[in-house]
């Protein structure tokens, strides 16, 4: 067992403990926020199920980006959409034996990377390029995206220029998740993509990055939009509200 690879198994260790505890309290976060006022996004859909399919369009198209500036939808849904069939692309090193779709899906995961990194540049670029945008871009906002495209270079990098040992690397995987350890190879592009992914996966639970699951939570999406119809009041004014009727009927 070389010293490499004990680091780099503690470090994925560590990164997906904080990976999944974060996103577990950052959900459980938003999950107990009260939303104490009724105040979708109009027009706004009336109906429960409505608001199913609003969703289904904000997370698969990004509809309401898409009505507000097309250049950034259009880069953002490019890198969004790619960088989701190169995940599903990774899903191989973490099985044995791989399913016959991750299969079938290899050859667009492997060019999807360009369309990623495309869509990565672009909205990059906006963020020097259009004055309103720029004026509210913080430093954190650059390194994600620096961060995020170190990951693409890195790993397309392996893929198109030096290639790595893929078959050592996903016995390496198979064995954390074993609790098996096998050796890393010692390619110093896959070390570095493998310590950005890590790193990504620390940072994630607490940076803008997490709009990813915040969406659901967005009350100015996941509400009906029947106030007259129907009073909204949170469940803490629901009690506040019933302990002072209570203190009006006993005095």
């Amino acid at each position: 067992m070389t010293f490499l690879t004990v680091v780099y198994a503690l470090l994925f260790y560590v990164a997906t403990g904080v990976l999944l505890f974060g996103l577990g309290y950052k959900i459980r976060l938003y999950w107990k926020t009260p939303q104490p006022l009724k105040i979708p996004t109009t027009p706004a859909p009336v109906t429960t199920g409505g608001v199913v399919l609003r969703m289904l369009k904000e997370v698969t198209v990004f509809a309401s980006l898409f009505k507000g500036n097309k250049w950034t939808w259009l880069f953002g849904w490019t890198f969004h959409a790619a960088l989701l069939v190169v995940l599903l692309r990774h899903l191989r090193y973490f099985q044995e034996p791989v399913w016959e779709w991750v299969r079938l899906i290899q050859p667009f995961g492997k060019y999807a990377a360009f369309a990623m990194l495309g869509g990565l540049v672009g909205l990059w670029a906006r963020r020097f390029l259009v004055d309103r945008v720029r004026y509210i871009s913080a430093p954190s906002d650059h390194l994600m995206l620096a961060l995020l495209l170190g990951i693409g270079i890195s790993g397309a990098s392996m893929t198109f220029v030096a290639h790595a040992d893929i078959v050592s690397l996903k016995a390496f995987f198979l064995g954390l998740m074993r609790f098996d350890w096998q050796p890393l190879p010692a390619d110093p592009l896959l070390l570095i993509h493998l310590l950005l992914v890590a790193t990504l996966m620390i940072v994630f639970p607490f940076s803008k990055l997490l709009h990813a699951p915040g969406v659901f939570f967005s009350p100015t999406r996941n509400q009906v939009d029947n106030p007259r119809e129907r009073r909204h009041i949170a469940p803490w004014a629901e009690e506040l509200e019933r302990k002072e009727r209570q203190q009006a009927a006993a005095g």
